[in-house]
């Protein structure tokens, strides 16, 4: 853990940092800056938060995560999926704890670091690979339309009511004949303010132009005086350093299903950013870093009056773009927001409600990855089906609830598809070498497949090589493997190699055991070879050795299979008399071997 915490903190960085770096560096962070301004307010809009609890998102938890994660690049803060999640959580609890929104939302960011703080600590970083790229496709699509639809009201200063898509859009419907045409202008504006700007260059920052041009409008023509809501009606950003906040965790029962559901979001959001930027530069990831990171800037989050974050998509990709060269960038970045607060807070207040709308109308748009949506459409069954019901799972349910039924989608769809064991067949090939000499052998065959042309397999002995784990996961495989070998009744000693194999618990010794035990019966016979010390030692503990027998058992040995040699040559024992001399290959490869002339097996490690 010591070399992870160390490739995360400044001073790696600093070694290796010249004054040179200084100036990319702060030129990144004022292009970062510029971009989170706009977002930190519309975000803090999603989350039915006051404006500045999206601006204190982004200052000291954004310089916190920079110091800490392993990414150089990945700026932490508020994101348009999450904050959606926040909002769901703020809703939910206000009245159910008797809290405000920023009281839950402080406390939720709270046991969210908390949660990230021991993923991290725990080495669990490797389990947001178990999440399918579709179910997150799913949540963020359905996340984006939620904003969209979410904003309607805002664009149209109309009423709407909560509950699913299809009831919030039918009573949105119903008031539209009371829409303001000055919000709806306004909105529509900065829409096309954005999105014309992208048109005629995409670097231009289309996001603080448009929030600029809304604040003159609404200074110029005074808009508040012509009924126009604006974000000092909402909740006044003041001129002040962000509040010191601390969080209660007196009901902290009550926030553990929407913090989970944040942390395992906030978690997959950070991975994604910080692998697809680290593609492009080549930097070296820890992941369990990243969490751990992640996890201090929401405990710093929590301590200054912000909400639960995670790493921006859009941010750290502009940083990267924008030429930052160190973990700097994104400290200077959330320092120039810090300024921002103090200089220009109020001025913000003036910002349009609407014009907010107008804006994360494009973030919605952009949310909706229309081409990983097409591709998504063209794959296989199973990841179709993940898409659509995560996307519906969102629509329909809580937001917390649409990110477990997501988790349980990508268990499903893993357990599926993973093999948890592979297992082939070893035989003698031409020149009287054990190969393996069949492919793979899938779980679900009922049959072991033919061996491959110029292999020998003795008609009584069968030899079986498997590579995995031996947990309960992997009992039911492992059990039907050996049931498919002993199909054939003509076999009378399986040979099992578990050299490549680890670990081994009470159901899958269970598993050897009975196995054992039935072709014990049969007149037949179990030979395990090739199991390390490790292995030999829970089968002591868990009593494997005692119920097969020694004589059954051939741990590994120095040198090029040795202990198979021996298995093999106790099986020739056990078999007596079963084949004439010159037709046995079992008996011709063990002669070779004992006069020294056999090649030793390609595959087998010194």
């Amino acid at each position: 853990m010591a070399s992870s915490w160390t490739r995360a903190l400044p001073l790696a960085d600093l070694r290796s940092w010249r004054p040179a770096d200084l100036g990319p560096d702060l030129a990144a962070a004022l292009a970062v800056t510029v971009l989170s301004v706009p977002q930190g307010v519309a975000y803090a809009l999603i989350a039915g938060l006051p404006p500045a609890a999206g601006l204190y998102a982004a200052t000291i938890p954004a310089l916190v995560g920079s110091l800490f994660r392993s990414s150089r690049h990945v700026i932490a803060g508020p994101t348009n999926a999450l904050s959606l999640l926040v909002g769901g959580a703020v809703a939910s609890l206000t009245a159910e704890l008797g809290a405000s929104p920023v009281e839950v939302a402080v406390s939720l960011a709270m046991v969210v670091g908390i949660f990230q703080l021991a993923a991290g600590l725990l080495r669990l970083g490797a389990l947001v690979d178990y999440i399918s790229n579709p179910v997150v496709l799913g949540y963020i699509t359905g996340a984006g339309v939620l904003i969209g639809v979410g904003q309607l009201p805002n664009v149209t200063a109309t009423p709407m009511e909560s509950g699913h898509l299809a009831h919030r859009l039918w009573t949105w419907a119903q008031g539209l004949q009371g829409a303001d045409p000055l919000a709806v202008g306004v909105a529509l504006g900065t829409t096309a303010v954005v999105v014309g700007l992208r048109l005629v260059d995409k670097r231009i920052p289309g996001s603080i132009l448009a929030m600029a041009l809304g604040i003159a409008a609404s200074l110029v023509f005074d808009l508040q005086g012509r009924g126009l809501q604006v974000v000092a009606d909402i909740a006044p950003v003041p001129a002040s350093l962000p509040p010191w906040t601390l969080p209660s965790l007196q009901h902290w029962h009550a926030l553990v299903p929407f913090a989970v559901a944040a942390t395992v979001l906030s978690l997959v959001e950070s991975s994604a950013v910080a692998r697809a930027i680290a593609a492009q530069t080549g930097d070296r990831l820890d992941t369990s870093a990243e969490f751990a990171g992640q996890g201090l800037s929401n405990v710093v989050a929590a301590l200054t009056g912000g909400y639960p974050i995670s790493g921006s998509l859009s941010r750290s990709s502009l940083n990267w773009k924008a030429g930052a060269r160190s973990r700097l960038a994104g400290v200077f970045a959330g320092l120039l927001v810090l300024a921002v607060l103090l200089v220009a807070g109020p001025l913000v207040d003036h910002t349009p409600i609407a014009s907010l709308a107008g804006l994360l109308l494009v973030i919605a748009w952009d949310l909706v990855d229309r081409q990983r949506i097409r591709m998504t459409l063209k794959s296989g069954l199973g990841d179709v089906a993940a898409f659509a019901v995560t996307l519906l799972g969102a629509w329909t349910l809580d937001l917390d609830k649409a990110i477990y039924l997501g988790v349980v989608i990508s268990i499903v769809l893993f357990l599926r598809r993973a093999r948890l064991l592979t297992v082939r067949e070893l035989a003698v090939d031409h020149r009287t070498r054990l190969r393996e000499a069949t492919s793979e052998i899938a779980p679900d065959d009922d049959e072991l497949p033919a061996l491959s042309e110029g292999f020998h397999a003795c008609p009584q002995i069968r030899i079986l090589h498997v590579e995995g784990s031996l947990f309960f996961g992997a009992a039911s495989e492992l059990q039907h493997m050996l049931d498919v070998a002993t199909s054939d009744e003509l076999i009378r000693v399986l040979v099992v190699r578990l050299k490549r194999c680890q670990g081994l618990d009470v159901t899958t010794a269970e598993v050897l055991s009975a196995t054992a035990a039935q072709m014990r019966q049969q007149g037949r016979h179990l030979l395990l070879v090739g199991m390390r010390p490790p292995v030999m030692e829970r089968m002591e503990a868990l009593g494997l050795v005692e119920a097969m027998g020694r004589d059954h058992l051939f741990p590994t040995e120095p040198g090029w299979f040795v202990a198979m040699d021996h298995a093999l040559e106790r099986a020739l024992v056990l078999l007596g008399p079963h084949c004439d001399h010159e037709t046995c290959p079992i008996e011709d490869y063990l002669e070779l071997r004992h006069q020294g002339r056999a090649v030793p097996p390609l595959r087998e490690e010194a």
